[in-house]
């Protein structure tokens, strides 16, 4: 079963809208794991527009499941992931003035940076995943700086599906059949959603972990963040 990993930046940036603490991400937290959810993603940038430092390290003593803390590994980032340790640590490109992710890395041409960021956090004794558009170049450069799993950026399979296109699968899975060949885990994330995620769970090999925040924030205040988590729990199955 590929594991959910539940992206709450969403709850963080609701509750910033009105000021004080509702909802209260800290009981969010909990609640999707008491509900199924099998971790926690937060992606914390330097603004803290949404996820603030402090409730990185607040989440620290709420998560039980599998704490996964992605963003661009510039300095005051890399502190926070070495003083937490979570148990897996996504890094993405971000530009300072992105809404959201946008692209993965280039893993040929910022390959030292890189090498240095992964055994940095290697040494610390957290996974690392790196961020990556599905191309078989970026793949192998992954494996060359040693990072344990890749994210498949899943945004153009999510447009192409929506479309009616589900061609725009086959590069995501050349990239997984390329992956599990040169042993590194798959994680996913971008847009994936109760419409998408079980095509792309079938159809691509060896995928460990789906990281959802947006849509399943969205479909759940129609349908409930409980009934939400195990729609999506169901479909990884």
């Amino acid at each position: 079963m590929t594991k959910l990993s539940v992206n709450i930046n969403k709850i963080a940036t609701l509750r910033n809208a009105r000021g004080g603490n509702v909802p209260d991400l800290l009981k969010v937290a909990a609640d999707i794991q008491k509900f199924g959810g099998q971790g926690i993603t937060i992606h914390p940038r330097p603004d803290e527009r949404h996820i603030r430092y402090q409730d990185a390290r607040d989440l620290k003593a709420i998560v039980h499941t599998e704490y996964n803390i992605e963003g661009n590994p510039e300095k005051s980032f890399v502190d926070l992931v070495l003083e937490i340790k979570p148990e897996q640590v996504t890094l993405v490109p971000d530009a300072v003035d992105a809404i959201t992710s946008n692209a993965g890395w280039d893993t040929i041409q910022h390959k030292g940076f890189l090498m240095e960021m992964v055994q940095e956090f290697q040494r610390n004794g957290i996974r690392t995943s790196i961020f990556v558009d599905p191309v078989l170049e970026m793949i192998e450069g992954a494996k060359v700086i040693g990072t344990d799993r890749i994210e498949l950026y899943t945004e153009a399979f999510a447009h192409q599906y929506a479309l009616g296109n589900k061609n725009g699968i086959d590069p995501y899975v050349k990239s997984a059949v390329l992956a599990n060949e040169l042993g590194l885990g798959i994680n996913a994330g971008h847009d994936l959603s109760l419409d998408n995620v079980a095509f792309f769970k079938q159809n691509i090999p060896g995928l460990l972990e789906v990281s959802i925040g947006h849509a399943l924030i969205s479909e759940a205040i129609y349908l409930g963040l409980d009934n939400v988590v195990n729609m999506y729990l169901q479909k990884l199955k």
